[in-house]
């Protein structure tokens, strides 16, 4: 094995070299060919972290916007405009019952002047009665 040579470009290579040689340069070639495919996946990692970041500054602007409209206490405050609802729709429930009663009222009223109108005239009409009786006695 140590008389066998490779002649190649005026560089004469004994089969001992080439026998260590080539070991390394196999661990040399896989060597440069995971760094590549790490790199590559470290790109690819990379690339993808914009997206993360970008999310995440959507996220901090999300959360800002619920912290400034005070969502954690939501409940309560619709808690109390139900309440609030409530007595609201009670009262105008009171208010329609009233003018219900108003309306009925003017009816009423309505009448009453005009029976009030008959009233004075007749009463006017026997004051002049007894004007006339007092002038001109009946004998």
């Amino acid at each position: 094995m140590d008389d066998l040579e490779i002649k190649t470009g005026g560089y004469t290579f004994k089969a001992t070299h080439v026998m260590f040689a080539m070991p390394l340069i196999s661990a040399l070639a896989g060597g440069i060919y995971y760094g590549y495919d790490v790199v590559n996946r470290f790109m690819a990692v990379e690339g993808k972290m914009k997206s993360v970041v970008a999310t995440t500054s959507r996220i901090q602007a999300l959360e800002q916007t619920i912290g400034d409209n005070d969502v954690a206490n939501l409940s309560s405050q619709l808690s109390a405009i139900s309440t609030s609802m409530a007595t609201i729709l009670e009262q105008q429930r009171t208010l329609l019952d009233l003018r219900s009663k108003v309306e009925k009222s003017s009816i009423v009223t309505d009448g009453l002047g005009n029976k009030l109108a008959t009233y004075e005239m007749e009463i006017e009409d026997l004051w002049k009665a007894f004007d006339e009786l007092v002038k001109n006695p009946i004998r």
